[in-house]
């Protein structure tokens, strides 16, 4: 840790992220911290800030979005295996993290089996290592601080709720807030050590604190209290309970008091609480912030709990933050939608059967390290397993020292597995033969039930509308439903129908998008009538044509047909038998009769 670290005292507002992070300072069993919010929010630079006041050679490891598991969690030592032919494990980022801060930027991009680990060891303080003929542990306990900027994609519920604490960060409103904030950072970087020097005394009073602050003291009126806050929140199993103790706890200790109040639990509620209220994506982040308040009162009057008014607790940072962090999109009218839909109804094979909600696990050329074979032995090379060459090189040397260093039969070939998902491109017909609200609606309902599949498969999504004069791609291929389902709410409509021009943008984005591990899905809404197309040629014949385009390119396709009332054409059925694409209906779709397909196109 250097000593030209911008000061953590130095960061201009910000006071919830800064409460959060020195409660998990103090107690790291509160277990992490997420900071949700804007890119260029600073971040980075008050979780490199919170290492520094935890004392010099305080260890600060940044975790990289692409790092393999044997740089995390450690692997076997090469060069002595392949020098002295003996097994030595070699230390990963974990280890490094002993006692510092593991700071893991966009973890909302990290594989979920990454994540799951990271919050493993953290709970646990134990890093173990059983892999690749390596047995080994060592302590590992560090201070969590995870960051994600929610446009960018959600992580997994289960991973949200294993965070302690969640913030959301969002640079200041106020002109003179950021011109302060611009000043600070400009000073800094003419002159870190004199700008460092002119906040020493307030980092060393946050530094000393720290040090001698210890959690205090729960009473039994108060745990049941956050009980009753917690089970109002509809927080699910008991971790928000724990959480908001212990961080109610810290909360008192930071501020030298030996035991805590009503106060300090109102206090860390919304950072205990504002990650678990969420079932879906199209939920808002936070709680009901009335019905928790009641419980409290009621806990209050039942027990006599409370010890303290509002004012108690009122330390560093604002009185109370608000459950809603300052990442989040712009509220978004609500769109109806059936039951979640299993996009498994129209997989390709390589994806492989998965239940509703889950991702096929596969092998190929990425992914988690699971064991190793004989090199060329499988279909699909996995690459070099160099750990277990090595150590079959150096076993088999063991008992021919005059061999050659290097074998044929020595060569292991990695077998990795990972989790795959789908490219879902929806091509949503905007037009005026779509205009009836009903339809409309209905249409915008079945696309918001693939969304939510979407979500928790971890699909990337795409969004192409069409109307007009022609087609527009108003979401590349994304893992945020969120922003998806907001472009989808804000959907203008009318005007005439380029359902050709529709299916060949949806198409271009899937044959770029796509990928051998997330193969595309292109979806599309639409009652099949076409009253524009190219020059000189029929609307409805040329929208057929670009139909066939996409079975011959091999994607696969849905086709959800959003035409009612009495006098049906039939449009929407023939452009599914062009694409040689699954043909469903709005009611099929919302009534989730697509599940008897998924076996049919999942085999």
């Amino acid at each position: 840790m250097t000593d030209t670290v911008f000061p953590f005292s130095a960061v201009v507002g910000q006071d919830e992220v800064k409460l959060a992070l020195l409660l998990v300072a103090l107690d790291p069993r509160i277990g992490g911290v997420l900071l949700r919010g804007q890119k260029g929010s600073g971040k980075t630079t008050l979780a490199r800030g919170l290492a520094a006041l935890l004392g010099a050679g305080t260890p600060f490891v940044e975790l990289p979005v692409g790092a393999t598991e044997d740089r995390v969690v450690g692997s076997l030592d090469l060069r002595t295996a392949l020098t002295e032919g003996r097994e030595r494990f070699r230390p990963g980022l974990l280890h490094s993290a002993h006692g510092g801060v593991l700071y893991v930027d966009e973890v909302n991009l990290l594989p979920d089996h990454l994540v799951d680990l990271l919050l493993d060891v953290a709970a646990g303080g134990v890093n173990r290592v059983e892999r690749e003929g390596v047995s080994h542990s060592h302590p590992s306990r560090f201070v969590l601080v995870g960051s994600m900027n929610p446009e960018e994609g959600e992580l997994r519920p289960q991973l949200l709720d294993r965070f302690g604490l969640c913030a959301g960060v969002a640079a200041d409103a106020d002109a003179g807030a950021r011109a302060e904030a611009v000043g600070r950072v400009l000073g800094f970087d003419s002159d870190p050590q004199a700008f460092v020097a002119r906040w020493e005394d307030e980092e060393s009073a946050l530094r000393d604190r720290l040090a001698r602050s210890r959690p205090a003291s729960l009473a039994a009126t108060l745990l049941r209290a956050v009980a009753a806050a917690c089970g109002a929140a509809g927080a699910e199993g008991l971790r928000a309970d724990v959480v908001t103790s212990r961080a109610a706890a810290a909360l008192a200790g930071w501020e030298g008091r030996e035991e805590a109040t009503m106060a300090d639990v109102r206090r860390v509620l919304p950072l205990a609480l504002a990650h678990r209220g969420r079932r879906s994506p199209f939920e808002d982040h936070g709680v009901d912030e009335g019905a928790v308040q009641e419980a409290l009162r009621a806990a209050e009057e039942q027990d006599g709990a409370g010890g303290g008014g509002e004012g108690d607790g009122a330390g560093d940072g604002s009185a109370h933050g608000s459950a809603h962090d300052g990442g989040d999109q712009a509220p978004v009218p609500p769109l109806a939608a059936g039951p979640v839909v299993p996009m498994a109804a129209a997989r390709t094979p390589v994806t492989g059967q998965a239940a509703p909600g889950r991702r096929t696990t596969v092998a190929g050329p990425r992914g988690r390290l699971v064991g190793d074979r004989p090199f060329g032995a499988g279909q699909s090379q996995g690459g070099l397993a160099l750990g277990a060459t090595v150590r079959a090189a150096a076993a088999r040397r063991r008992q021919a020292p005059d061999a050659p260093f290097l074998a044929e039969q020595d060569l292991r070939e990695a077998v990795r597995e990972q989790r795959t998902g789908n490219l879902v491109v929806l091509a949503v017909d905007a037009s005026g033969s779509m205009g009836a609200p009903r339809r409309m609606e209905a249409a915008k309902g079945a696309a918001v039930s693939l969304l939510l599949d979407a979500y928790q498969r971890r699909d990337r999504v795409a969004l192409v509308t069409f109307r007009g004069e022609g087609a527009e791609v108003v979401l590349r291929p994304t893992g945020s439903v969120e922003v998806a389902r907001a472009r989808l709410a804000s959907l203008p409509t009318g005007g005439r129908t380029p359902l050709a021009a529709g299916i060949e943008a949806a198409l271009g984005v899937a044959r770029q998008g796509g990928s051998p591990d997330r193969p595309p899905l292109l979806v599309l809404l639409s009652d099949g009538r076409a009253t524009a197309g190219p020059p000189g040629t029929d609307p409805v014949e040329a929208a057929v044509a670009q139909a066939g385009a996409v079975r011959r390119q091999g994607v696969s396709a849905v086709v959800v047909d959003a035409e009612d009332g009495h006098t049906r054409l039939g449009l929407a059925r023939r452009l599914a038998e062009a694409m040689g694409a699954r043909y469903l209906t709005v009611p099929e779709l919302s009534s989730g009769a697509v599940v008897g397909a998924v076996h049919d196109l999942a085999r």
